[in-house]
Formats: structure tokens, C-alpha cells, sequence
């Protein structure tokens, strides 16, 4: 199956989550490095580091209308929440753009393979 015919499939609401989620992940990449992450725990950049890499690969599952990109996804959301609870901290902002973009990966997710 061609790219182009890959795009035609993949709903436009995927697309847009997974451009700004590429975009977001670029711009992340500084974070990762940054005295306000290492302040947080000594062992929090590695973490975020690899839920910013794992976040990368699901989005590219996603974008190649792949269903492990969706569980994924779906999963590392789970995780984060979790460890931002167990941290003191959550708020309802932490979850917020996750669980969109967790709930429209499973809305179409009979369209992916």
C-alpha cells in the first residue's frame, strides 16, 4: 500500500495530533536537558527523556495507523498519570490533552491495522 493511500485512510483528527505531537516532541528535547526536569527528582530526566522518546514511537504508530501505536500511547498516558499522582504532581492539565488524544486513537481504531 502506497503513502499517499496511507493518508487517504488516516483521519484528519489523527493527523493533526500526531504533526503537533512530532512538533511537541522537537521542542521537548531541550526540557529533557533542562535544571527545572532535574530539579524535580534526580532520576526524573531519564524518565522523561524515555517517556518523551516512547510518546515519539506511538505518535509514528499512529500516523501509520498501527493499533499498537494506539495502546501505546494509551498505555504510557496510564503510566504518567501514575507517576505524576505518585509525585504530587497531577492536575487535571496532565491529563487533558493525553486522554484526547487517547479517546480519538480508540474512536477510529477499527480503521487501524
Amino acid at each position: 500500500m502506497s503513502t499517499t493511500a496511507i493518508a487517504q485512510k488516516r483521519p484528519l483528527l489523527i493527523t493533526i495530533i500526531c504533526i503537533l505531537g512530532f512538533i511537541g516532541g522537537i521542542l521537548v528535547i531541550p526540557i529533557v536537558f533542562s535544571p527545572m526536569v532535574e530539579e524535580i527528582a534526580t532520576w526524573y530526566p531519564y524518565y522523561f527523556a524515555f517517556t518523551a522518546l516512547v510518546g515519539f514511537i506511538s505518535l509514528l504508530g499512529l500516523w501509520f495507523m498501527k493499533k499498537w501505536g494506539a495502546y501505546s500511547y494509551a498505555g504510557l498516558t496510564i503510566v504518567n498519570q501514575i507517576i505524576a499522582l505518585v509525585m504530587g504532581l497531577w492536575n487535571f492539565m496532565v491529563l487533558l490533552i493525553p486522554f484526547i488524544v487517547v479517546v480519538v486513537s480508540f474512536i477510529h481504531i477499527s480503521k487501524m491495522k
